[in-house]
């Protein structure tokens, strides 16, 4: 059941930003916003004030912020800073945001300007050789299409060898990755909703 703050919070508009992507990831977590400010030490309304943009964490809150929601400060950096009329609208080459850790041979950019729709667009760059040995599932709607190299997907107990050109599309299933080739396989991904 949500609390109050939750509540109150849902009814006004979306912020991008900072505070739009900690309200996000933390729903993609499925935290409620007494769950998320009991685990960093901080009370509701402070963090019901940072999730609308009325106020701004400092670096240490944001660093317990990222640990709380398992994802690396970088995430919260990096806001699109082009010309005004572009915020939230458009995402140049260069201010793309780095999402997750690379230790799995996955490099993973956020293509979406912020993370406050109801989708994310990322681009994934596997290396070559690398694999997601465990299944994951996560609770999205996942579309994507590999841009160049080899990739083989498990979806379910059912492995697809994909090429470039080639899509796909999990709803909540079991999936692991693995790229069987000598060249990074890049591949963008439509998930919803965003989980980062």
């Amino acid at each position: 059941m949500p609390d109050i703050a939750e509540t109150a919070a849902a009814d006004r508009p979306s912020h991008s930003g900072v505070g739009g992507d900690v309200r996000a990831v933390r729903r993609a977590r499925g935290l409620t916003l007494t769950e998320l400010s009991g685990r960093i030490g901080r009370s509701v309304g402070w963090l019901s004030q940072i999730e609308r943009g009325i106020s701004e964490p400092t670096i240490g809150d944001l660093r317990r912020i990222a640990a709380a929601l398992e994802q690396p400060l970088s995430l919260f950096f990096g806001e699109n800073q082009g010309p005004e009329r572009e915020r939230g609208h458009i995402v140049r080459q260069g201010a793309r945001r780095v999402l997750g850790s690379a230790a799995q041979g996955l490099t993973e950019q956020l293509l979406s300007p912020d993370l406050s729709g109801s989708f994310e667009i990322v681009r994934s760059v596997f290396d070559p050789g690398a694999e997601l040995a465990e299944p994951a599932r996560r609770p999205t709607e996942e579309a994507g299409y590999l841009i160049s190299g080899r990739l083989d997907l498990w979806i379910g107990g059912e492995v697809f060898e994909l090429h470039p050109g080639d899509s796909f599309r999990l709803r909540e299933e079991p999936f692991r990755w693995r790229n069987p080739g000598r060249e990074p396989a890049v591949a963008i991904w439509v998930i919803a909703p965003p989980v980062y």
